[in-house]
């Protein structure tokens, strides 16, 4: 059943991402440029209903005293807002603003075939595989 569930979650996902345009790095990045002459104001609305929809969600999650498909909740380590967290959302926020991608609207524009799509991919899998590997360098340094 879990599986199950996590499929038709992802696909409700690409599909809510697909119909509102998530998937369009044209029309991500025109939503970003406030200032340009062809802003594209109505991501507002898939912003503030995604915003609501999560809202709700953790009202729920709150009352529950476990998930349906899970022993316990799991969330964040740590809730201190610090160098590394701030330089992962600024890094993300880069990204984003560049190439109008983040992960998932990247993968359902995979999916559906947008040439752009698997360049970004692999230049997120790069980009993960390489912070993976300085995080154990800099781990190794400080335990010496």
């Amino acid at each position: 059943m879990k599986p199950l569930v996590a499929l038709c979650s992802g696909l409700l996902f690409g599909v809510g991402l697909m119909v509102s345009a998530m998937g369009s790095p044209a029309r991500v990045l025109a939503f970003l440029d406030v200032y340009g002459s062809d802003w594209e104001p109505s991501l507002a609305l898939v912003l503030i209903t995604a915003v609501a929809v999560s809202g709700v969600g953790f009202v729920v999650a709150r009352r529950r005293s476990a998930p349906l498909f899970a022993a316990d909740f799991s969330g964040p380590a740590s809730r201190v807002v610090d160098r590394k967290l701030l330089a992962g959302a600024a890094l993300f926020g880069v990204g984003w603003g560049l190439v109008g991608y983040c992960p998932g609207p990247a993968l359902a524009a995979w999916a559906l075939g947008a040439p752009s799509a698997p360049v970004f991919l692999a230049a997120m899998l790069v980009g993960m595989g390489s912070h993976a590997g300085l995080a154990r360098l800099w781990t190794r340094q400080a335990r010496t």
